[in-house]
């Protein structure tokens, strides 16, 4: 019988463990409503998941107590000393967990937010050390509770719980919509063209001692006649959020991009962005728990730099950014970055996967022409980004732009693979056969992007010395832009 009290003392405290993740879910998601079914929705699946995971590891420790111990351990069903100790652990888990999310995330969060995460953060803090001091109590005193000790109990546990929560607020802050500025006149401009290549992954402290090698001559070029800088990413390093802020100028918090998908609860019909961090929350994605649905063109809560343009009469080509689909109307072409997917499909065909109508078939031959993508998950990104390149060429060829965007995947995905034998003196496990194998597959695709950046400076050059006479007079020096924010799965 008393496994069975154990047994509840851990069921309870689980259940509490449960409710302070809820509160986490909330803090990172402030657009939800504090009074609606989303949070009971979403403590259930957490109690279902975490909470009996929890209990599991209490119990299992009660009974290694049992086990290294003289006396036999009876508590009651609701033991007072028993479960001081175990909230008191699930408060200081908690609180942990806040103060790294919240550490986690800087620029998710407004500074209102931020505070109010922070409030209840420290007071979910506060009511874990004196829950701590309620067990140390308990414990010195030997005694098997008490009324008093159990109501004291009762308020540091709802304390802990109902501080937090009032320090987030009542949620279902919706963000400011993002207004279309209509241009009676645009402003004159020179012709001079600007093209943008977006690559994620890529890294300085990579390219410079290669640069000096004269092994990747056109990054050279840039770097002597151009400017270039580090950047802090941003988090989480997900492409969405960190190219929605490139796009808009903003942080998520401001342009409401924070994440690549929405979770959503079994059976709720309201989505969350953000799933704790440093506590295994994608797992419940993995195991079909969680459901997710990527972010589409309809995230966006500032806008994006093309719109911009367009207002302003400036015609752009947008390639492979996220957030583009469904495509949405431009001064110019744009092919989504979930376009590969559709290329064959009866998709392709349904006037979102690309814009105009007229760029679906050529950004088509452009994938047809590149040939059969690759088995090899590293080569198949290669291979969708010579298609994407290939397209932009020809959709620029056939619709001329101002402004041109295309955006590199395979540097990211050769990384993850390749880095550890391109640079084994991070790593430390890597065998002198492994580095002369595998060492330069990183390098090769580096050299295909060295190669990108060579033909684009080619094709400014191009156009700027073809250009009229009229024109020529009021045309700048060509601009390249190279953009290469850290961008991890």
């Amino acid at each position: 019988m008393r496994f069975l009290r154990m047994l509840t003392n851990a069921l309870l405290a689980g259940a509490l463990g449960a409710a302070y993740l809820t509160i986490l879910v909330l803090q990172l998601n402030p657009q939800v409503p504090l009074y609606s079914s989303s949070v009971w929705r979403w403590y259930l699946t957490l109690a279902a998941f975490y909470g009996v995971h929890l209990a599991l590891v209490f119990y299992v420790l009660m009974l290694l107590r049992e086990f290294v111990s003289l006396g036999a351990f009876s508590p009651g069903w609701i033991s007072v000393r028993l479960l001081a100790w175990l909230s008191a652990t699930a408060a200081a888990v908690a609180s942990l967990l806040m103060w790294l999310n919240l550490r986690g995330f800087p620029y998710l969060f407004d500074e209102a937010a931020s505070r109010r995460f922070a409030f209840g953060a420290g007071a979910t803090t506060v009511a874990a050390v004196v829950l701590l001091g309620i067990a140390v109590a308990h414990y010195s005193s030997g005694r098997r509770g008490s009324r008093v000790g159990a109501a004291l109990l009762a308020i540091a546990i709802i304390g802990s719980l109902a501080l937090p929560v009032a320090a987030r607020g009542r949620g279902g802050e919706s963000p400011i919509d993002a207004r279309r500025v209509t241009l009676v006149s645009p402003p004159e401009r020179d012709t001079a063209r600007i093209i943008l290549l977006l690559v994620d992954g890529a890294s300085l402290e990579y390219v410079w001692p290669r640069v000096a090698a004269a092994r990747l001559p056109n990054f050279g070029r840039l770097l002597d006649s151009g400017a270039s800088m580090a950047l802090a990413t941003i988090r989480p390093t997900q492409p969405d959020p960190v190219w929605a802020a490139v796009a808009t100028g903003m942080y998520p918090a401001k342009n409401g991009v924070r994440s690549a998908s929405s979770y959503f609860a079994p059976g709720d019909e309201r989505g969350v962005d953000l799933l704790p961090s440093h506590c295994f929350s994608h797992v419940l994605v993995r195991l079909g728990v969680v459901r997710d649905i990527p972010n589409s063109s309809a995230a966006w809560g500032a806008r994006p730099l093309w719109t911009i343009l367009s207002d302003y009469g400036i015609s752009a080509g947008i390639v492979r950014w996220p957030l583009t689909y469904p495509a949405q109307p431009l001064t110019g072409f744009m092919v989504t970055d979930r376009f590969h997917r559709l290329v064959g499909s009866m998709f392709e065909f349904d006037g979102r996967s690309a814009y105009p109508d007229t760029a679906v078939p050529v950004a088509r031959e452009a994938f047809a022409a590149n040939g059969l993508p690759s088995a090899d998950a590293v080569a198949a990104a290669a291979w969708r980004d010579e298609a994407y390149s290939r397209a932009v060429r020809d959709l620029n060829r056939a619709r001329p732009v101002e402004v041109e965007a295309v955006r590199y995947q395979a540097i990211d995905a050769a990384s993850h693979v390749y880095l550890r034998y391109a640079q084994p003196g991070g790593f430390g496990d890597v065998t002198v056969a492994e580095r002369e194998r595998f060492g330069p597959m990183l390098d090769r695709y580096y050299a295909y992007l060295d190669g990108e950046i060579g033909a684009a400076v080619e094709r400014l050059e191009r156009r700027a010395c073809c250009a009229t006479p009229t024109s020529a007079a009021r045309t700048k020096t060509p601009r390249t832009a190279f953009c290469w924010p850290t961008v991890r799965r």
